[in-house]
């Protein structure tokens, strides 16, 4: 896990638990784990980039992804190999610098194909086969941050963001 220099992530089932709800007005509302977020926007930080590629449309991941510093994000996409095909290409990277957190069938192309794939504990069989991890968490329940954090520790990164924190709290 050393050369992974991008993290794709899915939004439904994976950043969050998969519920949406819609109120009267037609709102969506989608709830985020922070502690995935932090993950998230640590291992920015650190230099590995993230992207979301999800198959719905929504202002709300938009907005979420902004607060993370996450530049890549495709939505409404229905194919995501293509897409990742694409960003790979932008970045000048390629799948073996990638890995991928998904939880649902439409993922699977994509995870049979990156460096490391992953997925939450209540990700669809066929996921589960495939993924080379399966988190402990659901999806939204922290699974994302489970999955990173391990990479952050594969690349020696981690304990460097404890310290720095530690350092903060004295």
């Amino acid at each position: 896990m050393k050369d992974i220099k991008l993290i794709v992530l899915d939004v439904d089932g994976t950043l969050t638990d998969g519920k949406i709800y819609i109120d009267s007005l037609g709102n969506e509302i989608k709830a985020f784990n922070v502690k995935d977020g932090m993950a998230i926007a640590q291992a920015i930080k650190h230099g590995i980039d993230c992207a979301i590629i999800t198959g719905r449309n929504s202002k709300i991941v938009n907005k979420r992804a902004s607060e993370l510093g996450i530049k890549h994000v495709y939505q409404g996409i229905h194919n995501k190999k293509e897409q990742l095909d694409f960003i790979l290409n932008d970045l000048n990277l390629d799948y073996s610098n990638c890995a991928y957190i998904g939880d649902d069938i439409n993922d699977l192309e994509v995870m049979k194909q990156v460096k490391f794939s992953a997925c939450p504990n209540d990700a669809a069989i066929e996921i589960i086969e495939c993924s080379d991890f399966v988190s402990i968490y659901n999806g939204g329940d922290g699974a994302v941050r489970d999955i990173i954090e391990r990479i952050l520790k594969k690349q020696e990164l981690w304990n460097e963001i404890i310290t720095k924190y530690k350092g903060i709290a004295q």
